[in-house]
């Protein structure tokens, strides 16, 4: 083959390949083009695989790289001191941070103390709901809270339904509840493929906290 008979051939690769990304783009063009709704949205991070607070928190990075304010509340981890609690408190007030958990069940083996812990990180999470300043709230462990019948599932779930408008709300953790499922708007199921536990490896920090 001649390099003219090569760079003809190349031609036309090129040239199917941009008739292909046309054809592909204007697809995508009208499938965004039909989507016309917007609104705060119920999101649920589930699933037995590492990184459902973690994508609670991009959002919430995200969201402030917009000027707006987030709010969190920890059901379960708050005795834990994290790396993103100490990353978040750059942003001043513009994160609102509760960490009210009080560690696992098992940690803790005092059913009524853990329910009481639940019951006041859901009335401080009801405040964050009612902020009209606050644009994301992040609900981390929730789920935990919900499996564990430490709050009542139905007042949560209508709760979270009745969320003023334009609101966001990502609820993080295992075993998602299927009312909650059923009322979110979005809902990812977390995998594990390949865990580093399984092979000895501690939390360690900045990847588990």
């Amino acid at each position: 083959m001649t390099d003219i008979d090569g760079k003809a051939s190349e031609n036309r690769d090129e040239e199917r390949h941009r008739a292909k990304m046309a054809k592909r783009k204007a697809v995508q063009d009208a499938e965004v083009a039909s989507k016309t709704v917007e609104k705060g949205l119920l999101i649920v991070n589930t699933g037995p695989g590492k990184g459902k607070t973690t994508a609670a928190f991009g959002l919430a990075l995200r969201m402030l790289g917009y000027g707006k304010r987030v709010g969190v509340v920890q059901f379960i981890k708050g005795k834990w001191h994290t790396g993103e609690k100490d990353a978040f408190a750059a942003f001043g007030d513009r994160v609102v941070w509760h960490a009210m958990g009080e560690g696992f069940t098992w940690e803790t083996q005092d059913l009524k103390r853990d329910i009481a812990a639940a019951e006041a990180a859901w009335a401080k999470a009801l405040e964050l709901i009612a902020d009209p300043s606050i644009s994301l709230v992040v609900l981390d462990e929730l789920n935990i809270a919900l499996r564990y019948d430490y709050l009542d599932l139905d007042k949560v779930v209508a709760a979270l339904k009745a969320r003023r408008e334009g609101l966001h709300v990502v609820v993080t953790g295992r075993n998602a509840k299927p009312a909650l499922v059923e009322a979110a708007d979005l809902v990812t199921e977390m995998g594990v493929t390949k865990h580093h536990f399984s092979g000895g490896v501690k939390a360690q920090q900045g990847i588990e906290f």
